[in-house]
Order: C-alpha cells, then sequence, then structure tokens
C-alpha cells in the first residue's frame, strides 16, 4: 500500500489550494451562491484526503469551513459563526474528508491485494481456481 502522507502537508495543500479554489469560485461566481462553494470545497476535500491519514480529515475539514466561513459567505472577510449553518458546513466538510480517506484507503488495500495474488487465476494449492470437493 501507498504510505499516507503527513498530517501537516495535507494541511497546508488544502490551505493553498483551498485558498486558490475560494478565490476562483468568488472570482467566476462574483461572491455569489455559498452553496456551490460548499460543494466545490467538499469534493475538493474528498480528493485531497484519498493520500492522507484518517487523523487529518479533521484539520482538513476546519481549513476548509474557515476559508468558505471568511471569504465565501457573506460578511465577505470576517469570521463568524451561525451555529445550524455553520455546524452543517463543518459536518459536510468532515464527511466529505473522511469519506476521502476511507476511499483512498479501500483502493490502496485493493491494488495491494491485487499485487499479491496470483495472476493466472490458480490458487497456492494448486486446485487451478477451483475449491475441493
Amino acid at each position: 500500500m501507498p504510505r499516507p502522507a503527513a498530517p501537516v502537508s495535507v494541511w497546508a495543500a488544502a490551505c493553498v489550494a483551498s485558498s486558490v479554489l475560494v478565490a476562483a469560485l468568488n472570482f467566476l461566481d462574483a461572491q455569489g451562491d455559498p452553496a456551490l462553494d460548499l460543494v466545490a470545497l467538499c469534493v475538493f476535500a474528498a480528493v485531497l484526503s484519498m493520500r492522507a491519514h484518517l487523523v487529518a480529515a479533521p484539520g482538513t475539514a476546519l481549513v476548509c469551513w474557515l476559508l468558505l466561513n471568511g471569504f465565501a459567505t457573506p460578511p465577505m472577510g470576517e469570521l463568524t459563526w451561525a451555529a445550524p449553518y455553520d455546524l452543517g458546513r463543518l459536518a459536510c466538510l468532515l464527511l466529505a474528508a473522511g469519506t476521502g480517506t476511507l476511499v483512498g484507503r479501500l483502493t490502496g488495500a485493493r491494488a495491494a491485494y491485487h499485487r499479491v495474488s496470483i495472476p493466472d487465476g490458480r490458487r497456492a494449492d494448486g486446485t487451478g481456481g477451483q475449491s475441493p470437493s
């Protein structure tokens, strides 16, 4: 299995890349719908977390939420806390990061299994893939 990235490097990548993503969405959408920004950041968090440790998921979600709250939802440039909305956004980002990590670990485990299995379909006991009767 490939080694997952260290949490600190994942958080640094999340900070830089999500800043660029939010800035691009604000430029294209002119600070329009924050739901579009949330969906884009959830997809980004899931993709980024595919090569990360599970312990990096909460930090990745928090970094994405800070940028979403500060620069994609009104008032721009201020961190605010509206409990139901922000808790839901944070939960969506955490779920996306956790799901990305899970998918990445399962994909890596499946690839590792295929590397150690016998490539021509024969079983190790020489039965040719058939179970003994």
